[in-house]
């Protein structure tokens, strides 16, 4: 009898919010408020997975960040979960699905990477609750979360510049870019020779320039992994931005050499090197100073690479070979996961030190080296490396 008193409560009177959204009110007794310590009890000891016996640690293992964190992401889609009619989304028990399971459920599904049939046994919901509630959160939080993932402001950028300095040396770096591949599968109808990549995956891509906290700046997804790297790069709007000095376009700043270097990110041999880029010095070019700023600039660019392997390591989804997924909606789906990634850094809650990729975030794919270097890059090149020379002259 349970299911239709349910069905009856939220018929109740509708309520409006303030953004016009239609609320319906339910019975909180008719909420599962309880989810988290039926599913602790159910699934704390799954065989084969080390969990830890701590709650707290336990929490995160599930779903990669401490239950502030998931609280803070609950107030921001809460009222996208509660503004329709929840019919559907009924446990075994016929108890409403509350908004803390549903972020609950998302989170799981995009952390393990596992079908929507095991994330749905956890959780004691069927397949197709699993399938709606993780695209209604996907859609919400790309929504309400657009905050925390845009290129920042002059003072927040003098501040990362002046952690890239402090770090590495490097004046006047604002970020590291590096690119990632997401593999998937595709009906023969729809395996154009865009999306089989250079190893023959089929495969979409995402390129991002994170700053020395790891957090991602600037996102580009939804090419087709058959692009080359470099190709990618001057597709996004990023590039573009940057080529009409509307990007990476602060004050310069005056070295001791009397030289100045404009703003500028790093990345690797497979980017152009740009007078706002930077790339490492070939391997042809060797002297004691290029392959000194060559160390140095691997170091920094490194922080892109470690991102990814967060990135993908937190939120596995990323890491599996997805079934034959909607190309139009597969972007959204990595864009939240870039987004919770940086709202763990924005909340003070820290990464797992145990989730990155133990390889490479792109196992099995290669750099293919980009032959285009424009001179005034070249020259801005030749002018930080011989400012990092005379900074270890001074120093020894």
């Amino acid at each position: 009898m349970a299911p239709k008193k349910a069905k009856k409560d939220v018929k109740k009177a509708k309520k409006s919010t303030a953004s016009g959204r239609t609320v319906v009110p339910v019975d909180t007794k008719l909420i599962d408020s309880d989810w988290w310590d039926v599913f602790w009890e159910k699934n704390s000891s799954t065989p084969g997975l080390v969990i830890p016996a701590d709650e707290d640690e336990g929490f995160k293992y599930f779903f990669r960040m401490s239950k502030k964190t998931f609280q803070y992401i609950c107030s921001l889609v809460r009222e996208d979960l509660i503004s329709r009619p929840p019919s559907g989304l009924i446990n075994i028990e016929g108890r409403l699905l509350s908004v803390e399971k549903q972020v609950a459920i998302a989170l799981r599904r995009l952390a393990s990477g596992e079908s929507q049939v095991i994330v749905g046994i956890s959780f004691g919901v069927g397949q197709s609750t699993v399938s709606q509630v993780t695209w209604r959160f996907i859609e919400a939080l790309e929504g309400r979360g657009k905050h925390h993932l845009k290129w920042p402001c002059s003072l927040r950028l003098a501040e990362i510049k002046s952690n890239f300095e402090a770090s590495f040396g490097l004046p006047n770096c604002c970020g590291a870019i590096d690119a990632t591949h997401i593999v998937m599968t595709l009906p023969a109808v729809e395996t154009s020779g865009d999306w089989r990549d250079s190893v023959q995956n089929y495969s979409i891509f995402c390129q991002g320039i994170v700053d020395h906290e790891l957090r991602f700046l600037d996102i580009v997804t939804g090419w087709p992994g058959g692009l080359t790297i470099s190709l990618l790069l001057k597709y996004s709007g990023f590039y573009k931005l940057c080529q009409v000095s509307q990007r990476l376009n602060g004050t310069a700043k005056r070295l001791s050499e009397g030289v100045e270097v404009r703003e500028f990110i790093v990345g690797g041999t497979h980017y152009p090197l740009l007078p706002w880029l930077i790339t490492p010095y070939e391997k042809d070019n060797r002297s004691e100073a290029t392959d000194e700023f060559t160390a140095i600039h691997d170091a920094a660019r490194f922080l892109a690479v470690k991102a990814f392997s967060h990135l993908k390591g937190s939120w596995k989804i990323l890491n599996t070979v997805l079934w034959r997924p909607d190309k139009k909606k597969l972007p959204s789906i990595i864009v939240v996961c870039c987004l919770l990634h940086n709202i763990i850094i924005d909340c003070g809650d820290s990464l797992l030190p145990d989730v990155p990729l133990s390889g490479h975030h792109d196992t099995g794919y290669v750099e293919q080296p980009c032959p285009q270097v424009d001179p005034r890059g070249k020259t801005m090149r030749d002018d930080l490396a011989k400012h990092l020379q005379l900074i270890k002259q001074k120093i020894e």
